[in-house]
């Protein structure tokens, strides 16, 4: 379902209307993450996370923890409830997974470390610590209290930041933000300035930035689709790097590509004489018979100051400093 557009707009009739669903679930939300975890792993855990519903950032951020830390010279799993996927888990992804049963995000992120899709966290947790992990990353996992974590991190979207800061479904928020941000141990806020935090917590930035491949976009007539939370910043993308955008086709988050839906994008684009282009996580979606006809435009987090996250993993155990990267 794609988001109401009234969350992420001023005072509206709709949210005022949705507020009371809205206390009911932030107080739900409040008593859930009050239960004390029923699991603490040998290995240091980190989790990324967000307040709002949707994406932020996160799987950007998992990517860049994963490349950092190997770079360091751990063995980083992750571990995520594979959202959209069938596998109850815990299950390694591996290449002959598809989306439909690990979950988009999974799949992708597979390319990078070992990940495990457990709708059960503790569980694919102590599965990865089996395998050898030395330090787990747990995916979207800040409002799950069943996995004791050394190290949150909240990840915001710079530009959208909390929306109308109402919960659900009054607005995009899972729980209020200064309830979240009160367990969270470092704010990333992933655009190209800070945001107004209601409570002081540590707080860096970064900016995703295409991944150089040696493809020329400027000019190339495209017709790009995105089945991300906010499309408009996939083509926002391609716009700056200079391509010319025909039709852009904004789909819902995580929709499944159909191979009816892609013979009719299949066709549009030859009637428009354009390339068809989408996301990394949209690519791993596509049926196999469309994977050599759609570019992808890769995207990768650029935190200028590593600094604050550092301080935090050799606060769990995890040197990092002083590291050639």
């Amino acid at each position: 379902m794609r988001e109401p557009s009234f969350w992420y707009q001023g005072p509206s009739w709709k949210s005022f209307c949705l507020k009371p669903l809205g206390w009911i679930y932030g107080w739900l939300s409040a008593r859930r993450v009050q239960r004390p975890p029923s699991y603490s792993a040998k290995v240091p855990v980190i989790c990324v996370g967000n307040i709002n519903a949707g994406g932020t950032g996160k799987t950007p951020t998992v990517i860049a923890l994963v490349e950092r830390l190997t770079s360091a010279g751990y063995q980083p799993h992750v571990v995520s409830r594979g959202y959209g996927g069938s596998l109850p888990g815990p299950t390694k992804v591996m290449p002959h997974h598809s989306a439909n049963e690990a979950g988009d995000e999974p799949l992708l992120l597979s390319a990078f470390a070992p990940v495990w899709v457990s709708k059960d966290r503790a569980e694919g947790v102590k599965a990865a610590e089996a395998e050898g992990a030395e330090v787990i990353i747990l995916d979207d996992g800040f409002q799950n209290p069943s996995v004791s974590k050394d190290i949150s991190i909240v990840v915001v979207d710079g530009l959208r930041e909390f929306g109308n800061k109402q919960v659900l479904p009054a607005g995009p928020l899972r729980e209020s933000v200064a309830a979240g941000l009160a367990r969270a141990d470092i704010v990333l806020t992933v655009g190209p300035q800070n945001v107004s935090l209601p409570v002081r917590v540590p707080q860096i930035s970064g900016v995703l930035k295409p991944l150089a491949t040696g493809m020329t976009w400027r000019s190339l007539r495209v017709l790009a689709f995105a089945g991300i939370a906010d499309p408009s910043k996939f083509f926002r993308t391609l716009k700056e790097l200079g391509a010319e955008i025909i039709k852009s086709e904004p789909l819902e988050d995580h929709q499944p590509l159909t191979d009816a839906l892609m013979k009719r994008l299949e066709i549009e684009s030859k009637t428009l004489v354009a390339q068809l282009v989408t996301t990394e996580k949209d690519a791993v979606r596509l049926p196999a018979g469309f994977r050599q006809k759609v570019l992808t435009l890769p995207v990768r987090l650029d935190i200028a100051d590593w600094g604050p996250l550092d301080d935090l993993f050799e606060s769990a155990g995890l040197r990092v400093h002083d590291q050639d990267f």
